[in-house]
């Protein structure tokens, strides 16, 4: 058996900064204490979610990578012995942005970032207002405790992220995420089935893939949005292993054996049977068949 403790932080965010680092890093040390050795943290977890407003201010959120937030981020993961997986408004240059998240391994080193490829444009989720889609490619991690491969939020909708990630070898793959419900929508129905929708095609991810999957989701209520939280995690075949509380602060830590990928992968060896030489139209925006 491999077995690596992954330390899930579903928060609430509040518009004080400092707050809302004191209580990431909180978590993380709660984690460790239970055991944890890699902790991921939700999306954009310094600020509230901004991105519900088109406004110029919010670009003052952003920082450098490396910079201030993963400087205080190594100390903490040399201190632990923990890795550290950190999503950041990323100031690359005056008038490029990116949504990043940084990779802390457990001796501190700082292994690099991913730049959120998908970005969403819809109401309340304004996000290419702010970032340039990512182009560092998709990013695999080596650290102490395993491979891992990280995407964000709007990343999980795209089976072809989560592909190319596992083919080049994570064996879990993150997803620091901002998603919930428009409180004016009150058919519970519909809101079932959205999140229900959001989890499914993550699950999926798995089962393809024959990896882990870790989502971590905020909660809380900012501006009309409930933050549906529901952290999760599934296993390589797509079973819910652990799922967070909706409307609860949450610190969970979980337990994975990496040497069960092996065995779902050989059982169903969805990878040996792909047909690449028949997957170049994948390439295309749209096939008409005119």
């Amino acid at each position: 058996m491999k077995n690596v403790n992954i330390g899930i932080v579903q928060t609430t965010c509040s518009d004080n900064l400092a707050d809302n680092m004191d209580k990431a890093i909180s978590g993380i040390r709660e984690a460790a204490s239970k055991g944890a050795q890699i902790v991921c943290l939700q999306e954009l977890f310094t600020s509230l979610y901004f991105c519900d407003v088109e406004s110029h201010a919010n670009f003052d959120l952003a920082e450098s990578i490396p910079g201030p937030s993963t400087y205080t981020f190594s100390k903490i993961a040399a201190e632990l012995g923990v890795v550290i997986i950190a999503s950041l408004f990323e100031k690359r240059a005056e008038g490029l942005y990116h949504n990043t998240t940084a990779v802390l391994d457990a001796d501190g080193t700082y292994l690099g970032k991913y730049r959120k490829m998908h970005i969403p444009d819809d109401p309340g989720y304004y996000e290419k207002f702010y970032f340039t889609p990512g182009d560092l490619g998709y990013k695999v991690f080596e650290t102490k405790f395993a491979k891992i491969g990280v995407l964000i939020c709007w990343d999980q909708w795209y089976p072809e992220a989560a592909r190319i990630t596992s083919l080049m070898g994570a064996e879990i793959l993150f997803y620091p995420t901002a998603i919930g419900w428009d409180m004016e929508e009150t058919d519970s129905v519909i809101n079932e089935e959205q999140y229900g929708a959001w989890q499914t095609i993550q699950r999926s991810h798995s089962v393809a893939n024959g990896v882990y999957v870790v989502s971590v989701n905020r909660t809380g209520i900012e501006n009309g949005q409930q933050f549906w939280g529901g952290s999760f995690i599934s296993n390589p075949h797509g079973r819910v292993i652990y799922q967070a509380p909706h409307l609860e602060e949450t610190i969970h830590v979980e337990s994975l054996d990496l040497e069960k990928i092996k065995y779902y992968r050989t059982t169903w060896p969805y990878l040996r049977d792909r047909r690449i030489d028949t997957y170049q139209p994948i390439t295309k925006r749209y096939i008409d068949n005119d």
